[in-house]
């Protein structure tokens, strides 16, 4: 009887597997990291779109954001060539290595790294300078008014003090001080009519060019009314506001320019623009001058028209005002306000709203929580 051969086993496939991770395994958790800095990136654009809103960005240093692609060359050297460098502690029993691969905390090793990546890619779009282009657009309630100042020379008596023209500039002034919801812009005209400032928010702005206007700033040898409030209704034509105002300061009758001030009036009309009228000056048909070189006294007549003014108001659901001083000219200016119903409009104001500080303050953050993990819980021995 032969003596059996020994037979020599092989050692059971299980074995083997858990010594010698699979391929896919090695895959998954090669992507750890990665899925770690793309849960972070998709967290803190969650939280700035919360923040901020789904409105447009504009970069004020653009040529920065290229440098966002440094960002994955730094992961994957701290993700996997970084790692060759770092001491590795071996296992004696292949039981405490699969024990220790399988926790949470083995997963989330990469962590800290993660944080520190992110943190550079927000101080690099802080370093890019965002800014939010709709953020500066203020919602606000208000009007839309344009002023149509004359400057004619009849503007120059001195029934209001010192004259009719510095007299309404310094009601007017008083009149923009406290309207900062509403649009306001300035008209000025003569024997032609210009727009002196469009409508704006800026009223410091529009107080500026208001002090710059004078009696010899345009041709004074007529009063061109239509053409005032044709140049106007161009201001206030595409508007959005639900009140369109043109307020007239005028002190004589309609005697120059290519419009006739009815025919504007209707235009106006048609626009669903108020036109509100205020007659300056006392006695305003006849004025007496001083002669410069005697005693003589010499009369001057300027037309004027009250009739046409309350006709323009009327077309237009407006009001026609007499105002024979300054202080009245101001109630007047006030009661017209008093009329109108408020309205909801939007206008463009300022700067850009900048927004690194936003970043820069989620970077440091970052960077914080990132210290203290590597300290504590993460923290690497040797």
């Amino acid at each position: 009887m032969t003596p059996a051969t020994p037979t020599r086993l092989a050692p059971a496939p299980s074995a083997v597997r858990e010594v010698a991770p699979s391929t896919l395994r090695l895959i998954a958790e090669a992507l750890i990291p990665w899925g770690l800095l793309a849960a972070i990136a998709l967290v803190l654009f969650l939280g700035v779109w919360l923040r901020l809103g789904s409105g447009p960005l504009v970069w004020g240093r653009s040529y920065v954001l290229p440098f966002l692609a440094l960002v994955p060359l730094l992961a994957a050297f701290h993700f996997h060539l970084g790692r060759r460098r770092v001491a590795t502690l071996t296992f004696s029993r292949t039981a405490d290595l699969r024990a220790a691969s399988r926790t949470l905390m083995r997963r989330l090793v990469h962590l800290p790294r993660a944080l520190r990546l992110a943190a550079i890619g927000l101080a690099l779009l802080a370093l890019a300078r965002p800014q939010r282009t709709s953020a500066d657009i203020a919602e606000v309630e208000g009007i839309d008014i344009v002023i149509a100042l004359d400057v004619s020379n009849s503007m120059s008596e001195p029934d209001m003090r010192p004259n009719r023209l510095e007299a309404a500039k310094r009601v007017l002034l008083k009149f923009i001080a406290p309207r900062e919801s509403d649009r306001i812009g300035l008209v000025i005209f003569g024997r032609e009519a210009f727009t002196q400032c469009p409508l704006t928010l800026d009223h410091h702005a529009l107080a500026g060019l208001l002090g710059d206007v004078r009696l010899d700033l345009i041709d004074g040898r007529g009063t061109a009314i239509g053409n005032a409030l044709g140049t106007a209704l161009n201001r206030l034509r595409k508007s959005d506001a639900k009140s369109k105002v043109i307020i007239l300061l005028t002190d004589g009758d309609s005697n120059a320019g290519n419009l006739a001030p009815q025919q504007a009036a209707r235009y106006a009309q048609s626009l669903g623009v108020k036109i509100f009228t205020v007659l300056m000056g006392r006695d305003a048909d006849i004025n007496v001058n001083q002669d410069p070189f005697g005693g003589a006294v010499r009369a001057v007549r300027y037309p004027v028209n009250p009739k046409l003014l309350e006709e323009i108001a009327g077309l237009t659901g407006g009001t026609p005002y007499l105002a024979t001083d300054a202080s009245a000219l101001e109630k007047r200016l006030q009661a017209i306000l008093d009329e109108l119903d408020r309205s909801r409009l939007k206008d463009q104001k300022g700067r850009p709203q900048e927004l690194f500080q936003l970043f820069a303050a989620l970077a440091l953050l970052l960077l914080l929580l990132e210290f203290v993990l590597a300290l504590t819980r993460f923290r690497r021995f040797p």
